[in-house]
């Protein structure tokens, strides 16, 4: 849209706003309010969230198998890439604009994707490398290679172990063994990924507190996703997060006590959601899709690969609505993201690179009719530096709050990105964003929560 000299924006919030692009209204003082309004993220998850995209890997003997879920009885001699290439991976993520990739060494079927000491059922009874190979550590170095995160999914379900379901302890004991190689053999982890599965009718009784004590133990900056503490499941496997996603929620329980179960209700946070709650957590949502219909390569499904229009909206359901995004990359049989899947990745990365290269705002002259007393280094201005670290905040309970925005030349755009400094905590329950036209002033944007991005079409 064209417009004038001028912006607008009001939001209402529960009480201080550190928001790049934003404003706040406060509805003034609320015990409540200020105790939401203190719940702030750790420093690991600050960081998780500021990687914005990441790449799940899922390969192994399903991809040889052509099947989605194995059984545990495969031969690993089926597993046999004949090109597997790592730093193909990780240059195709890096190209995406992903700052992390997250690799499932092992799916439910066992079979593992390192030589662990605990079982035979993994790649040093493929021929692949003549049994000496370890895609862990490959991915690891490629990583490193290409500066990019590295995480790990170890399925906690395991269909190839005898004890599994059977001997509760025993299982869990061998589960923890192959989780501490994982923690300790390949450098740093900066993602843990627990999906919760139990794909049999056995139940087994999983350790979560003794698997979350080890990764705390031996990666102590790395996340706990899915089913932890850390990062929640958005609740579908469609990329897709909450037009109002709010990262604090609420337990019955303390959070040691707590199981972590899928959370899928449409509302998470707002203040009736959140009023009766015993204990509030900042607990942020990871929103995963794959490139294909399925998890694991098929042939079958290489016409079916996601287009740019499709990837474009999913990015803009996930990161521009206040959640991550974990796009799944598999490989083929060769052991490389084939080539289509290759391409639209880069489609996307140079889209995301192109819309975002220039900020329409700067040089704008900055005001606001509140700035926090308490607070000096955050000033109006700040808004427009490009540093996440430093943000515009009002003053606490100051009531309506407004920044305006006045340029020089009149500006063509057709979104608007708004963020919160999260460090600070999440506080927008609703904004605003008017533009000054030859007709005046007139909403053209709204919305409710903000949190750590926004971003409106």
């Amino acid at each position: 849209m064209k417009c004038s000299s001028r912006i607008w924006f009001c939001t209402w919030l529960l009480g201080c706003l550190p928001c790049e692009f934003g404003i706040v209204h406060g509805d003034g003082i609320d015990a409540w309010a200020e105790r939401v309004a203190a719940i702030r993220p750790s420093s690991r998850q600050l960081a998780w969230q500021q990687r914005e995209i990441e790449v799940l890997i899922c390969f192994g003997v399903n991809t040889f198998t052509g099947r989605e879920l194995g059984n545990g009885q495969e031969d690993p001699k089926l597993f046999n890439p004949t090109a597997l290439d790592c730093r193909q991976w990780a240059e195709v993520s890096r190209d995406l604009g992903a700052k992390s990739i997250i690799l499932v060494a092992k799916h439910h079927d066992g079979f593992c994707l390192w030589p662990s000491r605990f079982t035979g059922h993994s790649v040093k009874a493929s021929p692949w490398h003549d049994g000496q190979g370890d895609v862990v550590r490959e991915l690891a170095e490629a990583c490193r290679e290409f500066g990019l995160k590295f995480g790990v999914y170890l399925s906690a379900a395991d269909l190839n172990h005898p004890a599994y379901g059977i001997e509760h302890e025993a299982y869990n004991t061998y589960y923890k063994n192959q989780l501490r190689e994982l923690l300790t053999q390949y450098g740093e982890i900066s993602e843990v990924w627990f999906d919760g599965a139990s794909p049999h009718q056995r139940r087994q009784k999983y350790d979560y507190p003794g698997y979350y004590a080890l990764v705390r133990e031996l990666q102590p900056n790395a996340v706990i996703s899915i089913k932890g503490p850390d990062v929640r499941w958005v609740g579908n496997e469609a990329g897709e997060a909450r037009e109002s996603e709010w990262s604090v929620v609420g337990l019955p329980v303390p959070p040691e006590e707590y199981d972590w179960p899928d959370l899928r209700g449409a509302d998470l946070g707002s203040r009736q959601r959140l009023q009766g709650a015993k204990y509030l957590h900042w607990y942020a949502a990871q929103a995963d899709v794959s490139m294909r219909p399925g998890w694991f390569y098929r042939r079958s499904e290489d016409r079916l690969v996601k287009s740019l229009r499709q990837l474009t909206d999913i990015y803009y359901s996930s990161v521009g609505r206040n959640a991550a995004l974990l796009l799944n990359l598999t490989p083929d049989p060769r052991g490389l993201i084939p080539e289509l899947d290759v391409q639209r990745a880069k489609e996307l990365g140079d889209k995301i690179r192109m819309t975002f290269a220039t900020n329409l705002l700067a040089g704008a002259r900055v005001d606001a009719n509140s700035v926090s007393r308490t607070d000096p280094q955050a000033a109006p201005g700040r808004t427009l530096d490009g540093d996440l670290r430093t943000y515009w905040r009002a003053e606490d309970w100051s009531g309506p709050t407004e920044m305006t925005f006045a340029l020089k030349t009149p500006i063509m755009f057709n979104w608007f990105m708004l963020q919160e400094n999260i460090a600070l905590g999440q506080r927008i329950e609703r904004f605003a964003v008017d533009a000054w036209s030859e007709q005046g002033w007139r909403e053209i944007a709204g919305g409710t929560t903000v949190g750590y991005k926004r971003l409106i079409r």
